[in-house]
């Protein structure tokens, strides 16, 4: 049986984090709005727990994207597919990353890939070419974690 699954990444600004992996991978930015004003309407939630963001209603210090082709509850907006999740924590990045994503291109696409991953905000940080194993660039997204993009 398999198994639903996010991944959580850790960040200092989860909004401006999904954004950019929403338009990385091509995913949904996830819509909370109706569920933030069902808690806030019950008094579940208070004000300080939500913030605005491109003029949605969200959970403060949190974001998320799904695929779009995965389902999704049409209540919460929470996708139950392929989700990453974003949330903010106090301190910083302090190594090299343990887990990564790979990003990978079409065929013979990848120099295409890599100039609109930079106009995203991402960021070279070397070229690894492992002849028959493989050609990809180390890269950063804009809170400086490690992804490859192949």
């Amino acid at each position: 049986m398999a198994l639903n699954w996010k991944l959580v990444i850790d960040t200092a600004d989860a909004p401006a984090l999904a954004d950019f992996w929403a338009a990385a991978l091509g995913y949904e930015v996830e819509d909370p709005s109706a569920l933030i004003e069902r808690l806030l309407a019950a008094g579940h939630i208070g004000e300080e727990a939500v913030a605005e963001h491109h003029g949605r209603r969200t959970f403060r210090g949190f974001a998320a994207i799904r695929h779009p082709e995965d389902p999704f509850d049409e209540t919460s907006g929470i996708g139950r597919g392929r989700r990453l999740l974003f949330q903010d924590v106090p301190e910083g990045r302090t190594g090299k990353n343990r887990l990564h994503i790979d990003v990978h291109a079409d065929a013979g696409g990848l120099d295409t890939l890599v100039a609109r991953l930079e106009q995203l905000g991402a960021t070279r940080v070397r070229e690894v070419n492992k002849g028959p194993a493989g050609h990809w660039w180390v890269m950063r997204d804009p809170e400086g974690n490690e992804f490859c993009a192949a």
